[in-house]
C-alpha cells in the first residue's frame, strides 16, 4: 500500500474530521497538528460556512484595493497610448494631467505596468555579448613572447587634425617597437603599420591589446580583420579584461612618458609630429636607463624573433576528426540543412567543429575557440576563455 500524501488540504480534511468527532478540544486538536488556535477557528468557520468546499485554498487577491487605478483612467491611457505609440509613460502622464488637472495620476512605474500587461510595449531583445577570454595569463620570460599594442589617447596637432598614435612595446624588454602618428585607429591605418614591424623584427607569440576597434570587436571571438590576420600569421591575439588598463600596465606607463615627452607641445602637422615620435623611441630605446631593467636601456635586452615574415599565409589546418566548415559571405555555415550563424569577420574562412558531447561542437578558427555549438538550439554560444587545439 502506497504511502498518503499530505499536502495542506488532506491536513485541512482530517483536522475537520477529528473535530467532527469531538475526541479533543480545540487547543489539543491545534496542537496535534502544530497550528495556532487563530488558524484552527479559521478553518472551523470556514468549513462551517462553506462546507468541504470552504477546506480549498482560498485567492489571495484582496476583495477591495483603494489605490486600484480607476477603469476609466486606465482606459484614458491606453487610448493615448494607442494614438501615440511611441510615447511612454513620462509623456502620457503630463498630456493626460493637462487635460485632466483633477485626476489623481499614477506613477510613471504604474503606467508602464499597465501599458506592459496590454501588449502595448515591445520587449527589447538583449543583444548578445561575446564571450571573453578573461585576465590574461601569458608569461612574459623572453623578447617576442608577447607584444602588447594600443593607441595613445588622440590629441589635435597645430593644424587642427587629430592624431592617433598607435604604439607597439615588447612586453619583455620594454623595447619600444614603434610609434606611428596616425589620422584614425582604423584597420586600413593600422595593418601597414604591423607589415612593417613584423618585417623588421619577425613575429612574436601572442598580441596583447586592449578590445577596441581594430583590435578587437563584438563578434564571435571578438576576432577583427585585424586580429584574424595575426591568427593567420600564428600570432594568438590577446585581449585584456574591459575596463582594465591595468593588466597592460607597462604599456600605460610608456604612454605616460610618451605624452609628457613627445605631445606637449603637439606639432603643427602628421610629418612634424611623426619625427618627434622617432627621435623619441630612439632615445627611449637606446639611451634612457629604465627601472624594471636595472637602469639599462631596452635596447640592452631585446633581440628579434627567430619567426620571420612569412612570404605567403598558409591556410588553417585543423585535425582529421575535425568537422570542417566554409563560412559564406553572409557569417554562416551549413549544418544538416540549416543555416547556423558565425561572424561576418570570418566569411570565406574554414572553421573546424570537434564533437565534445551528444549535439554540442567545439568550434576553432585556427588554434582559436570561438564557442560552443549546439545542435538543437542551431546557435554557437562565444566561448569565455581562449583554448588552443
Amino acid at each position: 500500500m502506497p504511502w498518503r500524501v499530505q499536502t495542506p488540504m488532506t491536513a485541512r480534511h482530517d483536522f475537520i474530521e477529528d473535530w467532527l468527532r469531538g475526541l479533543y478540544s480545540m487547543t489539543e486538536l491545534c496542537a496535534r497538528y502544530g497550528i495556532s488556535r487563530r488558524v484552527g477557528y479559521k478553518v472551523r468557520r470556514r468549513f462551517e460556512r462553506c462546507g468541504l468546499a470552504g477546506l480549498e485554498d482560498q485567492p489571495r487577491t484582496p476583495h477591495h484595493s483603494p489605490t486600484q487605478m480607476p477603469a476609466e483612467m486606465a482606459a484614458a491611457l491606453l487610448a493615448a497610448r494607442r494614438a501615440h505609440p511611441t510615447w511612454g509613460p513620462r509623456k502620457l502622464l503630463p498630456y493626460l494631467q493637462r487635460r485632466q488637472p483633477d485626476g489623481r495620476w499614477p506613477a510613471a512605474s504604474t503606467v508602464g505596468e499597465l501599458l506592459r500587461r496590454h501588449g502595448l510595449v515591445a520587449t527589447r531583445r538583449r543583444r548578445p555579448q561575446p564571450g571573453h577570454p578573461g585576465r590574461p595569463t601569458s608569461l612574459i620570460d623572453a623578447p617576442n613572447t608577447v607584444w602588447t599594442a594600443d593607441f595613445k589617447g588622440h590629441f589635435r596637432l597645430g593644424c587642427g587634425a587629430y592624431c592617433y598614435p598607435l604604439t607597439v612595446v615588447d612586453a619583455y624588454s620594454r623595447y619600444f617597437l614603434g610609434c606611428q602618428a596616425l589620422a584614425g585607429p582604423t584597420h586600413d591605418l593600422t595593418r601597414p603599420v604591423f607589415e612593417r614591424l613584423f618585417r623588421e623584427y619577425g613575429l612574436p607569440e601572442r598580441l596583447r591589446s586592449d578590445n577596441g576597434a581594430p583590435f578587437a570587436t563584438c563578434a564571435l571571438g571578438r576576432l577583427s580583420q585585424l586580429s584574424l590576420w595575426w591568427l593567420k600569421l600564428g600570432i594568438l591575439p590577446e585581449l585584456i579584461e574591459p575596463a582594465h588598463p591595468e593588466q597592460n600596465g607597462r604599456h600605460e606607463r610608456l604612454h605616460k612618458t610618451l605624452k609628457a615627452e613627445a605631445t606637449k607641445p603637439a606639432r603643427a602637422t602628421f610629418g612634424a609630429q611623426q619625427r618627434r615620435f622617432t627621435t623619441f623611441r630612439q632615445e627611449y630605446n637606446e639611451e634612457r636607463p629604465h627601472e624594471a631593467l636595472a637602469q639599462w636601456p631596452p635596447a640592452t635586452a631585446y633581440v628579434s624573433s627567430a619567426r620571420p615574415y612569412p612570404a605567403r599565409v598558409a591556410p588553417f589546418e585543423y585535425p582529421a576528426h575535425f568537422e570542417r566548415r566554409r563560412v559564406s559571405r553572409n557569417g554562416g555555415i551549413r549544418w544538416q540543412k540549416q543555416w547556423v550563424n558565425v561572424s561576418h569577420v570570418l566569411a570565406e574562412e574554414d572553421v573546424g567543429l570537434e564533437e565534445v558531447a551528444d549535439g554540442t561542437w567545439s568550434v576553432y578558427i585556427g588554434p582559436l575557440l570561438l564557442g560552443r555549438f549546439d545542435e538543437r538550439e542551431g546557435r554557437i554560444h562565444g566561448a569565455h576563455n581562449r583554448n588552443r587545439l
